[in-house]
């Protein structure tokens, strides 16, 4: 798919996960962010863009990665519950993921609108 093929009422969002569960939710077509809480998932709509940013592999003591490391299209209009265990149903939403390769943050930083000039993003 090539960038021209993408609405331009299409918005672009960022996902901050670790690289560990972005590949769970690449595996089953679904995002979950911030600890399976609706309102960022609700902010999105069919037709924008998901982009995952790892700062570590594993949650809490992964190793450090800063890196790009999904994109997908979000597919649909539905956000659903998801029960992972009998004490945590978080919700979640269905993504559409393309292929894509890993790319570190610091080869962007100053070539993104919201990263130029900030070298410690990230």
């Amino acid at each position: 798919m090539q960038m021209e093929e993408i609405s331009q009422q299409s918005r672009f969002w960022i996902g901050v996960v670790s690289a560990s569960h972005v590949k769970c939710g690449e595996l089953e077509g679904f995002a979950q962010l911030c600890h399976g809480k609706s309102a960022p998932l609700r902010k999105m709509r069919a037709g924008d863009w998901l982009i995952y940013y790892s700062p570590r592999t594993e949650m809490r003591k992964g190793a450090p990665l800063q890196a790009f490391t999904a994109i997908g299209e979000v597919d649909g209009d539905k956000v659903y519950e998801y029960q992972m265990s009998e004490s945590f149903v978080p919700l979640r939403r269905n993504i559409r993921y393309i292929s894509c390769r890993e790319v570190q943050i610091r080869d962007l930083l100053e070539k993104l609108s919201f990263t130029r000039g900030n070298r410690n993003w990230g």
